[in-house]
């Protein structure tokens, strides 16, 4: 109701152009119980069912940072909902409002947990699962620097492989679906990665299809070998790493800026006197807190 108290609602701006396409992007959406309530990534989480499948087993749920909800289910969905809707007035020639509730999209994200429910995947409680940190095979382990490996050997050729560079024999180990023999088999592959560093285990996994990875830290990750073959990180000209943009698209790339982040009000009289604002009026604003200025020396 915020825009409608500036008369800047959709119906009162799809008037002035009916090509206008109007995202509005909230946690619970437009209309609901909880539609006018205050609430963060978790919540959402909550309310949209996924909050309950993540976690480890006899442990309370956990939500993983605010990605999925805030980002993945809001930002992403809202910005593919304008995608669409640009394509439809491709047609039609008339715009639209969309709803982007993140309940909503973190559901709909979700959707393959719902699909997949009577093909047993998600037939164990929380934790217990293939995908949820049940199996042995699909795990993160830590190693004996203090660091972690990543497994994710499904497939009985992967697993094959996992096997073998742990120095384990399949024949003498138990079916790799015995349900009941997971918990003792997570025992046996944690105690072996334990014997060795990270890096010791990435010679021995590396080139592979044991589908065995190392966990990276955000200090590690631009400089390991595939994401520099791949350009995956940047470096502005302050030295700070960051993702590149992605997907890459072949024919217009996106050309990312290796100037360092903006500090809020940096640009702003620059900004309003290319607009046309006057410098007394500029100072007006700022005098009534209308606009806020950013020396940038005064953070260096």
């Amino acid at each position: 109701g915020v825009m409608e108290k500036l008369g800047l609602g959709p119906e009162v701006l799809l008037q002035e152009n009916p090509r206008l396409i109007y995202a509005r992007l909230t946690g619970f959406g437009q209309a609901g119980k909880y539609a006018k309530s205050a609430g963060h990534d978790i919540n959402y989480l909550a309310l949209s069912g996924v909050l309950s499948k993540l976690g480890r087993n006899n442990e309370n749920p956990y939500a993983p940072i605010n990605l999925l909800a805030d980002f993945a289910g809001g930002g992403v969905m809202c910005a593919m909902g304008i995608l669409i809707a640009l394509f439809e007035r491709a047609r039609s020639g008339r715009g639209q409002v969309i709803d982007a509730s993140m309940v909503k999209g973190v559901a709909y994200l979700s959707s393959f947990l719902w699909k997949s429910q009577n093909l047993g995947l998600w037939s164990q409680p929380r934790g217990e699962n293939l995908l949820d940190s049940g199996a042995p095979f699909y795990e993160t382990y830590r190693t004996s620097d203090g660091k972690f490996m990543a497994v994710g050997a499904i497939e009985p050729r992967f697993y094959d492989q996992l096997l073998k560079g742990l120095g384990l024999n399949l024949d003498e180990l138990p079916a790799q679906m015995s349900f009941s023999d997971w918990p003792e088999m997570k025992k046996r592959f944690a105690s072996i990665f334990a014997q060795k560093t990270q890096a010791e285990w990435c010679n021995i996994f590396d080139g592979t299809d044991a589908c065995v990875t190392p966990v990276l830290s955000f200090d590690d990750v631009a400089s390991h070998q595939h994401n520099k073959e791949r350009s995956s990180f940047i470096k502005n000209d302050e030295g700070e790493i960051s993702p590149r943009p992605a997907p890459v698209l072949s024919r217009t790339p996106a050309v990312p800026s290796c100037h360092r982040d903006p500090f809020i009000g940096e640009h702003t009289e620059e900004i309003l006197l290319e607009y046309g604002f006057t410098k007394q009026e500029i100072a007006k604003l700022y005098s009534e807190k209308a606009i806020e200025f950013q020396n940038p020396k005064a953070n260096l």
